[in-house]
């Protein structure tokens, strides 16, 4: 059993409080991340419960029992640090088993552990070279085996990837998520990168400024965003954010209309959804920020469904980049930017104006003010 509980646990250095009274209930086996910008406290988190941090206030249990007064090395934890943090003058297999060494396992052990790490690593032929002949990714797999042949009851990651260069983090992501899988063993992963967190994550904790600001599967930060902040920082590209008036068009239903267009019929202005409007009613004549993602925006030329009333509206391309299975166009409705996600052989060109559908079913709206999810 190695479920993690935080309980109200803060952290504070000197005046400056970095974590505020989080709780969490990570489950036995569970992948959890914890995703935010530098110096949300994700770090910090981690580290308090590795014990390498005291916390300030609240309590830490894991597995059933309370470690606030536990030193690092009993609390069956294992971590594996963004700089591997690997002896230079030991070979693979020594940087392995060393600390198995200073537990006092025996010889016998000690190589069983170490080579069972390494046949799930695929690093049995490195065993007997030294970091510097390694690549990078050859020097995490190091650590992560370091942090194996412990069979601790909780994996911790702090930023284990963001050495890497882009094509092996893809790499690594998916070595991480196998040895999951094989291990059934509760990891603890840090990171600053929402893809990350969406692709290996069963659970993903959001952090801004030392405090929780969702908690929910990839699926459902994604698609249920709490606050503004949570919904601009999960996806790629991120979501798009206008400024816009909710008003009431008589018998045509609230229609959301860009705050400091002119009433002319062609400003962007798009309709709500009639399962929409009994909350919209509540903010009418109020300014809202309206959100959507950049794959729910279409070039009309190209788009095969049903044209909604109130979908469309003409904006002008400002940048193109072909990314090869898709497109980003780069737009501006007049007074605001966009992003739009779009098929690769899309013939829009920069200075062009063209016509777009939006996805309405699919758009959210937030509190102008506290950032807070309306719809």
């Amino acid at each position: 059993m190695a479920e993690v509980i935080l309980k109200n646990v803060s952290k504070e250095f000197e005046s400056n409080q970095v974590v505020q009274s989080i709780s969490l209930d990570i489950r036995d086996k569970e992948f959890f991340v914890l995703v935010g910008p530098s110096g949300c406290g994700k770090s910090t988190t981690l580290r308090m419960i590795a014990g390498l941090e005291e916390a300030t206030d609240g309590e830490i249990w894991i597995g059933g029992k309370l470690v606030n007064d536990i030193p690092p090395k009993d609390r069956d934890i294992a971590m594996v640090f963004q700089n591997y943090a690997l002896y230079p003058h030991m070979t693979v297999y020594e940087n392995m088993a060393f600390g198995l060494k200073l537990r006092g396992y025996s010889k016998k052990e000690i190589d069983a552990r170490v080579r069972e790490a390494g046949e799930i690593l695929n690093m049995t032929g490195l065993f007997q070279r030294k970091p510097k002949e390694l690549s990078g990714g050859q020097r995490q797999r190091v650590a992560v085996g370091r942090a194996i042949v412990r069979k601790p009851k909780v994996f911790l990651f702090d930023e284990p990837l963001s050495n890497l260069d882009a094509k092996l983090r893809v790499q690594m992501r998916t070595e991480l998520s196998k040895l999951h899988d094989r291990l059934q063993t509760t990891m603890i992963y840090v990171t600053h990168d929402q893809v990350e967190a969406m692709t290996m994550g069963d659970k993903i904790c959001v952090m801004k400024d030392g405090v929780i600001q969702q908690i929910a599967p990839p699926l459902e930060l994604y698609d249920r965003p709490s606050s503004r902040f949570v919904a601009g920082f999960i996806g790629s590209p991120p979501m798009n954010f206008l400024d816009v008036n909710i008003v009431d068009k008589n018998q045509k239903g609230l229609w959301l209309k860009e705050v400091g267009a002119d009433k002319s019929s062609d400003s962007f202005q798009l309709k709500l959804m009639p399962d929409m409007e009994s909350v919209a009613r509540n903010h009418l004549g109020k300014t809202v920020v309206l959100g959507i993602r950049p794959e729910d925006i279409f070039d009309r030329l190209f788009y095969a469904g049903q044209i909604r009333e109130g979908s469309t509206a003409r904006v002008t391309v400002e940048v193109v980049e072909p990314m090869g299975p898709e497109k980003y166009l780069y737009l501006n409705t007049g007074k605001n930017s966009l992003v739009a996600r779009v098929e690769p052989h899309n013939s829009a060109k920069p200075q062009q104006d063209i016509d777009l559908v939006f996805n309405v079913s699919t758009i959210h709206l937030f509190d102008a003010e506290t950032g807070k999810t309306i719809i």
